[in-house]
């Protein structure tokens, strides 16, 4: 119960530093038309938005309004990536919801979890761990792991384990910086990340 009241005074506290719900919507994305401008996408996050190394994120079957908030982070330079700056620097709104309504659209690889990292990934996800003030992540990502797009919680399910790791330290670290899932990795140890990140990865 602690855990979970405290998921919700981080999010009732939380500031996004990305598009506002009244700038997502205002232009609705055209999946035809961003399947045209994913070429330059492809090279690292695969044809249809299904990677095929880690380093790079899935986004196929990501929320729209996440891909749309994360890309005009990347662009406005809220989020730091030398990559993604680069790419998104050009990129209209327009543009990025056309890219956002085809990834959306696509159909995410399945995954596995690693059998030896079941039990403690399936406990942090589903219940946190109260003892070490670690919140569900189910709380705002779902049983299932497919968020929610009207919060612009992403949706983690058949992500790459090494991926999720890695942001849940950059997190964790405060690499990276967003007030809600720099709270809720602050007391993760790295074996607890690398357990819930192989957790999610499995989830269909």
């Amino acid at each position: 119960m602690k855990s979970l009241i405290t998921v919700i005074g981080l999010t009732l506290a939380s500031t996004f530093v990305v598009a506002d719900s009244s700038e997502i919507g205002a232009y609705v994305g055209n999946a035809d038309h961003g399947k045209s401008k994913s070429a330059s996408c492809a090279g690292c996050h695969g044809l249809d938005g299904n990677s095929v190394v880690a380093d790079y994120p899935k986004l196929s079957g990501q929320h729209a309004t996440y891909l749309e908030s994360t890309l005009k982070a990347y662009r406005d330079g809220a989020r730091e990536n030398a990559i993604m700056g680069g790419m998104a620097a050009t990129l209209s709104d327009a543009d990025i919801a056309d890219l956002a309504a085809y990834y959306s659209q696509q159909t995410i690889s399945t995954g596995a979890v690693e059998a030896a990292l079941v039990t403690r990934g399936e406990q942090l996800y589903r219940f946190g761990d109260s003892s070490k003030g670690i919140s569900a992540c189910a709380a705002c990502h779902g049983p299932t792991g497919a968020g929610v797009a009207s919060a612009i919680f992403p949706s983690l399910k058949g992500q790459w384990a090494a991926y999720s790791e890695t942001q849940l330290k950059a997190y964790r670290d405060g690499q990276r910086q967003h007030v809600m899932m720099n709270g809720v990795a602050k007391n993760m140890s790295d074996a607890d990340i690398k357990a819930v990140a192989s957790y999610v990865g499995g989830l269909q």
